[in-house]
């Protein structure tokens, strides 16, 4: 896997770091409705990717969160609330009941019309998911 995921990141020009460890996301993903709510989740889901996939940073742990949110702008004592009071347990939950619910297994997914492609994939293949689903190029 970890093989595959380097080539697709090599092949797209995507930074991909040497990381040997795999971190629980859990606080990452509730940090992010709130930074979504904040209006800064393009940048939170980013910046999040860069500290885990290309530094190496271990994204379960309160400070490293905080630190990315204050690096957006966000509240830091905010930023920690959220994390301590849970906020946000219950949209993340309901997000992994949908996942479910959708037989999703992994990230990322693509679903068209019943169609589904599993993770990180060549642009080729994510082009023949949408021509199959009767995407045409424009002209």
């Amino acid at each position: 896997m970890s093989l595959r995921l380097e080539r697709v990141a090599r092949d797209l020009g995507l930074p991909l770091g040497d990381r040997t460890k795999t971190f629980n996301t859990r606080f990452a993903q509730e940090l992010a409705k709130w930074a979504e709510e904040q209006g800064k989740g393009d940048e939170y889901h980013d910046a999040v990717f860069r500290a885990y996939f290309v530094e190496g940073k271990n994204i379960g742990r309160e400070d490293q969160l905080v630190d990315i949110a204050a690096s957006l702008g966000l509240s830091r004592d905010e930023a920690r609330r959220v994390i301590q009071e849970r906020s946000f347990r219950e949209a993340v939950d309901s997000d992994w009941a949908r996942s479910r619910d959708l037989g999703i297994t992994g990230v990322p997914t693509f679903i068209m019309n019943l169609r589904r492609v599993v993770g990180a994939q060549p642009y080729d293949v994510l082009e023949r998911l949408v021509g199959a689903c009767g995407a045409r190029p424009r002209s």
